[in-house]
């Protein structure tokens, strides 16, 4: 859209060089001679501010949509990093209770064993 925009208003910005730099009331265009009266010139004007409003809206239009667009996306990716910093943490938080049991049972279990050996031995 923002090219679209573009477009129109370099269409109109042409118009009005195109009027700005001609000498007479006689325009050649396509090969077509144009001698407008003063109402087609007034027309003529009219719609050439219509399109370059046209033109400028549709650029407006389309900037806002792209900033609410990266607004959008960059709430998203804030969030989903967020959300892998939480399990990332609960990751390592079990990860150490994982190891924690683990050493817990293994000095567990050569007590145990010990501690059979010991009935069996008497």
């Amino acid at each position: 859209m923002i090219f679209l925009g573009l477009l129109l208003v370099l269409l109109a910005g042409a118009a009005i060089v195109l009027i700005a730099t001609e000498e007479s009331a006689r325009y050649v265009l396509f090969g077509t001679t144009f001698e407008p009266n003063h109402i087609e010139m007034f027309l003529a004007g009219a719609a050439t501010a219509a399109v370059l409003l046209a033109g400028i809206w549709l650029i407006t239009l389309a900037s806002r949509r792209s900033a609410q667009r990266r607004r959008r996306l960059r709430t998203v990716r804030a969030d989903a990093s967020d959300r892998v910093a939480k399990l990332e943490e609960e990751k390592r938080e079990l990860e150490r209770k994982l190891e924690h049991e683990r050493t817990t049972t293994d000095t567990t279990d050569d007590r145990l064993v010990a501690g059979s050996q010991e009935k069996t031995a008497r």
